[in-house]
């Protein structure tokens, strides 16, 4: 284990972008703050954070929760 500080932030995101990943957090049973560390910590190293099963649970979280956004989006979102 490695010992960190954390510190509390107030992120803000897209609504449904936020509940696919509470569902996802949810379903791999692990923090909210630990899931978007991880997915973080990944990407830094070049690296996919999730495995094929793990991205079929978020396709199934995305269809629930209405999410159509993409990565293609991710810079020309703007706020109503």
């Amino acid at each position: 284990m490695v010992t960190v500080e954390r510190t509390q932030t107030g992120l803000r995101l897209e609504k449904n972008v936020l509940k696919v990943l509470k569902g996802l957090a949810e379903y791999l049973d692990m923090s909210l703050g630990d899931l978007v560390e991880g997915i973080a910590l990944h990407s830094f190293d070049g690296k996919a954070p999730f495995t094929p099963a793990t991205l079929d649970k978020i396709e199934q979280l995305k269809a629930v929760y209405g999410l159509t956004l993409t990565s293609a989006d991710a810079h020309r979102l703007t706020e109503r």
